[in-house]
């Protein structure tokens, strides 16, 4: 095997080596890294995703406050109920009314925790779709800077191999055009094809109570 993975890189590089031999070879190089983070688009994208977040926690935490007061008053019903001197009528009204309680915190309870499981979804879902379309883009942008420059190969700067060390050791500062793809980006009135908006989320079911005693919904 070793044998094999050895053949095949040396005839991969053999044609790159004998061009470059020949001075014919033409390499540039991309820090993606910072294409990616200096692209407007992106920090647009971070904020809609972030407000995303803290809207998700606000509701998250007004079902769980609604959670906290019912079971404040199946407390208190548990309490009258223990006192000797209510009626047999008037302890079964109040054994029922804390029933009820109970099992609309219990209903509570799940719509919470779906609540939750849905809207981590949703955000990561959208996260992951507004990353790789500013991918596809740079990746555009950096296709088309190679068409024009006629280049040969293209190295990542900030790519890293799978021993943690960076791929590409050194390169000269001519080699590398990041700043030409960040301003081709960031160019005014250049139209792009992603949408950071976040759609919109579906209406959340109305809380009557919340979560069950025994299982405290965790946070998003």
């Amino acid at each position: 095997m070793k044998k094999l993975l050895s053949l095949a890189l040396t005839s991969m590089l053999a044609l790159p080596l004998a061009a470059f031999g020949q001075g014919s070879l033409k390499i540039g190089t991309i820090n993606m890294d910072r294409a990616f983070k200096e692209y407007t688009k992106t920090k647009e994208a971070e904020k809609k995703i972030n407000d995303a977040k803290d809207a998700a926690k606000k509701e998250f935490d007004d079902r769980t406050d609604a959670y906290k007061k019912a079971l404040e008053e199946v407390n208190n019903l548990n309490k009258q109920l223990e006192s000797q001197a209510l009626s047999a009528d008037k302890k079964t009204q109040l054994a029922k009314d804390r029933d009820d309680k109970i099992n609309n915190i219990k209903n509570m309870e799940r719509e919470i925790n779906e609540f939750r499981q849905t809207r981590e979804n949703q955000l990561r879902e959208q996260a992951l779709r507004m990353r790789e379309g500013i991918v596809k883009e740079i990746t555009e942008i950096v296709n088309d800077k190679v068409k024009t420059l006629n280049m040969d190969l293209v190295f990542d700067k900030s790519g890293m191999s799978f021993n943690g060390v960076p791929l590409v050791m050194y390169s000269r500062d001519s080699y590398d055009f990041t700043n030409d793809v960040v301003a081709a980006l960031n160019k005014p009135g250049r139209t792009s094809a992603l949408n950071t908006e976040m759609p919109s989320p579906p209406p959340a079911a109305a809380a009557k109570a919340s979560p069950v005693a025994s299982a405290t919904p965790k946070k998003p």
